[in-house]
């Protein structure tokens, strides 16, 4: 038997979460929702001091029912119930507002727009207005959507603005930075990234080597958060492609090598460039192309 989680464990002892999680404390461990997990040996003890325990059964399934009725969910689309951790102030608290109240997402997300706005117009002050607004929105909502994703569903985290909207680090602006960077080269260039599509890269560096290992990874990471709904683990993915491709970047002059060693790194840089966007846009997150 492996870890199981509170609630689990209180489907098969016929028992309440609160029930379980109460009597774990009791034991002396260390739970602190019905979410955690706990370890084989307690959860074999705790079923040995209910023997006439019996599992509760489970109810139909009402709210995916009356989501199919309403036409909410397509017949071709499965429901399943995932557990969250929860929001954190720097306090190590629920989020709340200064005024005590819960935090409303709209509120939040105006906020981190206008904070992304003040960055961007910080970072490339040649954006015109327009431009500068519709990357501040695209920084600022993405910011947000991977600060919640970034961390294993299961686990609270602290909301901070400073990291989330950080350019360095595992945050949104920093892959789409790193997105924007790669756009760039092929504008330097003057050239298509579609153009570089059928080229066959020799791979005569490590560095190159690493690029390509990596981006051959991305095929067995989404279907492996999609088993196991942890987008985190698209988070960690292409938190590493951006920077072992800066590794690349960094050690193997693109625009500056002699053909066909020029055309085969920019076709490298278009292959990471096309995940990165894939990988982001499966979190809902949008890429821009200059930042």
């Amino acid at each position: 038997m492996s870890k199981v989680r509170v609630h689990e464990l209180a489907k098969q002892l016929g028992m309440e979460s609160k029930e379980v999680l109460a009597k774990l404390q009791e034991m002396g461990e260390f739970v602190r929702s019905a979410s955690s997990t706990v370890e084989a040996p307690v959860v074999r003890r705790l079923i040995e001091m209910y023997p006439d325990a019996k599992p509760v059964e489970e109810k139909k399934p009402v709210k995916k029912a009356a989501a199919k009725k309403a036409g909410w969910l397509p017949a071709n689309v499965e429901m399943q119930h995932v557990s969250f951790g929860n929001v954190l102030g720097a306090d190590k608290k629920m989020l709340k507002s200064r005024s005590g109240e819960s935090v409303k997402l709209s509120a939040l997300l105006e906020e981190a727009v206008e904070r992304a706005s003040r960055a961007v117009e910080e970072k490339n002050p040649a954006l015109s207005a327009s431009e500068r607004a519709n990357v501040a929105r695209m920084i600022g909502i993405g910011a947000v959507k991977y600060a919640d994703l970034s961390t294993d569903r299961i686990k609270d985290y602290i909301f901070d603005w400073d990291r989330m909207l950080s350019f360095d680090g595992n945050t949104a602006p920093y892959l789409q930075y790193a997105h924007a960077r790669i756009c760039s080269i092929f504008r330097r260039a003057d050239i298509s990234r579609a153009s570089v599509r059928g080229v066959t890269a020799t791979l005569g560096e490590p560095q190159e080597k690493a690029l390509a290992l990596t981006l051959l990874q991305f095929d067995a990471v989404v279907w492996d958060s999609l088993a196991k709904a942890s987008p985190h683990r698209m988070c960690t993915y292409l938190y590493e492609l951006a920077t072992v491709f800066t590794g690349f970047y960094e050690n193997c002059p693109v625009l500056k090598s002699d053909e066909p060693q020029r055309t085969e790194r920019l076709a490298l840089c278009d292959a990471t460039a096309r995940v990165l966007h894939c990988g982001l846009d499966l979190l809902g997150i949008e890429a821009p192309e200059a930042m």
